[in-house]
């Protein structure tokens, strides 16, 4: 059973996409479903985190900037998103897709970016399960955190696979206490066996080696699969 939906504004002040909360929780993370809605989104590939979230956050700011056909300004929101496609090596380059919620005011009918490298992305509805922590997030936090969810949904019987994964968050780098960032473990319904030896395989390699990776045994699942995203705003802080 659900809960009362929410609109959240949380501690940023900006427009958050809605959600319900689910009233089952875990120890240490919440459960929401998200409703359908739509990002504005860019990818970038490259070998380092953070430079290519950098790009990403840019291409996008301009485009809320004025950079659009319609050459409006759109409201800033709340979470930047980045959806982080391994390689397929650790000398492979990676895939990182940031994305900006867009303001319910521009919910039905986006301005269209002018740039060729910028899109509308239509989210499905989505259950999350959400873990939360605070402070300056970095690429080393972002790693410990997202492990932190995996072994707690381990422990509570849930079946995931580790990749992709994203990240996000809620304040700007001005903002210096009460920080606001998330991991979160997307669901959603598949209609193929997928196999978590190689998700798990591509997570590794994208890792790197200073980070220990949970290598308990491994089993497929069916129909539905999880997807990770951590949470931190305003490209990288």
């Amino acid at each position: 059973m659900l809960a009362t939906l929410k609109k959240v504004v949380f501690s940023t002040g900006l427009q958050n996409p809605k959600f319900t909360e689910e009233e089952k929780k875990g120890e240490d993370y919440e459960v929401r479903t998200y409703h359908a809605t739509k990002w504005m989104s860019t990818s970038v590939s490259g070998m380092q985190w953070d430079p290519s979230i950098k790009t990403g956050f840019q291409r996008l700011f301009k485009y809320i900037q004025g950079n659009n056909k319609n050459k409006v300004k759109v409201e800033m929101t709340a979470p930047v998103t980045c959806r982080v496609d391994p390689g397929a090596g650790p000398a492979c380059e990676s895939k990182f897709t940031v994305s900006f919620y867009i303001p319910e005011e521009h919910q039905e009918s986006p301005p269209e970016p002018s740039d060729p490298e910028v899109f509308v992305e239509h989210r499905k509805e989505l259950t999350v399960y959400v873990r939360t922590y605070g402070g300056f997030s970095n690429e080393k936090m972002k790693q410990e955190e997202l492990l932190k969810l995996m072994e707690s949904l381990k422990k509570d019987g849930v079946q995931y696979v580790e990749a992709p994964y994203y990240t996000a968050g809620y304040d700007s780098p001005f903002k210096l206490t009460n920080r606001r960032n998330e991991v979160q473990g997307w669901c959603w319904e598949g209609d193929s066996v997928i196999s978590q030896t190689s998700a798990k395989l591509r997570f590794q390699t994208s890792i790197t080696a200073t980070q220990s990776v949970w290598t308990s045994p491994i089993t497929e699942i069916s129909c539905v699969s999880f997807v990770f995203v951590i949470i931190n705003v305003y490209g990288s802080d």
